[in-house]
């Protein structure tokens, strides 16, 4: 198969069609998803006729600015079930967040929306370059979280062996590595490294495992991360990008002949991209928040929803759909530092630069009267580095942070193992700062 082409099936016409046709396509699946949503949707029918709405405004593809916006808060408002569109007896599957800022946002899956979710993951689990007969190793957790049963079923449906490992139990998951020679893992970028470390605890090579690719979401990630996860683990390193009130992973998908961002299913998925202050749309190339709507969903549609993550739309280059640049953060995530704005991957970007230090690190914000206040703790790359090379690396990285983001730190420098592991998404930020 050329770089270009994808299994019998997995984006049919779609795949050779030019942008006009893809469009056309996208206007007519848009003008389907917001019948639905209105006539089916609580939520939506109430949010439509408070802006003064209807789906029959929608005549190219440019009228969805007329639509509102969808939010976390607007789900959680319609806790649980008021944002579904189906009877509950179409519903095949719930999924939903952690709700530890609030109550969980719940999403529901009919059994055709379970069928094209694993050919959304099946599709990006083969432009990653996995292929029939693979083993797929998926560390991402089971349960609610839509990551590990996502993978699972999308590497079935694309004819790979799973193994459905889950997070945690970090010496099993070297175990089974070494025992089943997997050749992909789908797992978050910094348990990734947490099993990189365990099997340097073993004194096993991972350059030397069986891994050839590794799939990796759920939490931004830079650049520097692929290398240091590349050359610990001896895989190719791409990205997958989902979220759970969209559908969950396989929204977007990097692939592994180009490693030029994530490619964006848009015969599934519209996305937009906004300013996130004044909420206008912004043109492609320029940096904004982005915002997608559901195409094919049916138990529970999608109009304009803001996904808080920043990024930029990119022309398409492994095919002729638009492609999303790595994710710079969130705007929610955002840290305000002395009138600063501060995101971890900013950081994070910078811990890589010092030899002497690894990509495990937490970002503590205190206030000290008006002034806030920023420690990172970062763990040496080894137990090796003495006290006099610690003192260095924590002046070279506080002099990198000041002089590329512009805010002045507190580096504390500690051994191996230190820094809290996280088993899926890692915690990166701790705000001590006193609530308004």
């Amino acid at each position: 198969m050329s770089a270009t082409s994808f299994p019998e099936g997995a984006l049919s016409s779609v795949e050779k069609a030019s942008r006009d046709e893809l469009q056309a396509l996208q206007l007519k699946r848009l003008q389907w998803t917001l019948r639905h949503a209105y006539a089916n949707s609580p939520m939506y029918r109430k949010k439509f006729d408070a802006e003064g709405v209807h789906p029959d405004d929608l005549k190219e593809l440019a009228d969805l600015r007329k639509f509102p916006y969808t939010t976390k808060q607007d789900l959680r408002e319609n806790y649980p079930f008021d944002t579904f569109a189906v009877p509950m007896e179409q519903v095949s599957r719930i999924h939903a967040s952690s709700g530890t800022t609030g109550k969980p946002t719940v999403v529901g899956y009919t059994q055709g929306d379970i069928s094209r979710w694993a050919d959304m993951v099946a599709r990006s689990i083969w432009a990653a370059g996995g292929r029939a007969g693979d083993k797929v190793h998926v560390a991402y957790g089971y349960g609610l979280f839509t990551g590990g049963l996502g993978a699972h079923y999308g590497a079935e449906r694309l004819g790979c062996t799973v193994i459905p490992m889950s997070g945690g139990q970090t010496e099993k998951q070297v175990q089974l590595i070494q025992d089943f020679k997997p050749d992909i893992i789908m797992v978050t970028p910094s348990y990734c490294l947490n099993i990189a470390d365990e099997f340097d605890r073993q004194g096993l090579d991972p350059v030397k495992c069986s891994l050839r690719i590794g799939i990796f979401g759920a939490e931004p990630w830079t650049n520097a991360m692929r290398q240091e996860i590349e050359q610990r683990m001896g895989l190719s390193a791409v990205d997958i990008y989902g979220l759970s009130e969209v559908m969950g992973p396989g929204v977007a998908q990097e692939f592994g002949s180009t490693k030029d961002g994530p490619t964006i299913w848009e015969d599934a998925f519209y996305p937009e991209i906004i300013n996130p202050d004044s909420l206008e749309p912004i043109a492609d190339g320029i940096e904004g928040e982005l915002v997608f709507t559901s195409l094919v969903k049916e138990a529970m549609p999608v109009i304009r929803y803001r996904t808080r993550d920043l990024t930029t739309l990119l022309p398409g280059s492994a095919c002729v759909m638009r492609r999303m640049a790595k994710i710079t953060g969130r705007s929610d995530d955002m840290m305000i530092i002395r009138g600063v704005n501060v995101f971890p991957s900013q950081i994070e970007e910078q811990i890589l630069k010092v030899p002497q230090l690894s990509p495990h690190y937490l970002i503590e914000i205190t206030r000290d009267g008006n002034l806030d206040n920023l420690l990172v703790h970062v763990e040496a790359r080894s137990n090796q580095v003495d006290a006099a090379e610690r003192a260095m690396a924590a002046k070279e990285l506080q002099h990198h942070i000041k002089v590329m983001i512009g805010v002045s730190t507190k580096i504390n420098i500690v051994g191996e193992g230190e820094v809290a592991r996280s088993q899926g998404k890692a915690q990166r930020v701790i705000d001590k700062r006193p609530k308004a």
